[in-house]
């Protein structure tokens, strides 16, 4: 019974810090469990009390994340993380509504100048895409970066 509230302590102390996902508290915590039964029990307790939150995870990094990157990257890292493909789904709608605007926000901090020739322009696009920005989006900014759309 130690070793099931010592894992349960240990848990808290994660979702302390910050939203985990099941996924990320599974591995954490898979090393200091006795059985895979037990961490299932323990993480299973803590949804159900409303300590572990998917869809408060996903709340998190969305506000966190959706300034700086695109709508292509955060999905990625919601997948890594374990989210389902429902609650993905359902937030996919007002990530790619506010990626226009944020993209031209990066891009203008970044760089604030259309690109002078070839090179520049392929070292802006790749740089947004590898923000995980739509290539649809780019395009716009980079084709019309006085026009911020929304």
């Amino acid at each position: 019974m130690t070793r099931a509230v010592s894992l349960k302590t240990r848990a808290l102390g994660y979702l302390a810090r910050r939203e985990h996902s099941r996924l990320e508290l599974e591995k954490k915590l898979a090393p200091h469990a006795e059985t895979p039964e037990e961490l299932s029990s323990v993480l299973d307790g803590l949804e159900q009390r409303g300590f572990l939150s998917a869809a408060r995870l996903v709340e998190q990094i969305m506000h966190m994340r959706k300034a700086r990157f695109g709508s292509l990257r955060i999905v990625q890292e919601l997948r890594e993380k374990g989210i389902e493909e429902n609650l993905i789904t359902a937030v996919l709608p007002d990530l790619r509504e506010a990626e226009q605007r944020s993209a031209y926000e990066v891009w203008r901090k970044k760089f604030g100048a259309m690109p002078a020739d070839a090179k520049a322009f392929g070292r802006q696009t790749r740089f947004l895409l590898g923000r995980g920005f739509r290539p649809e989006v780019v395009r716009r900014v980079l084709q019309h970066p006085d026009k911020e759309e929304g």
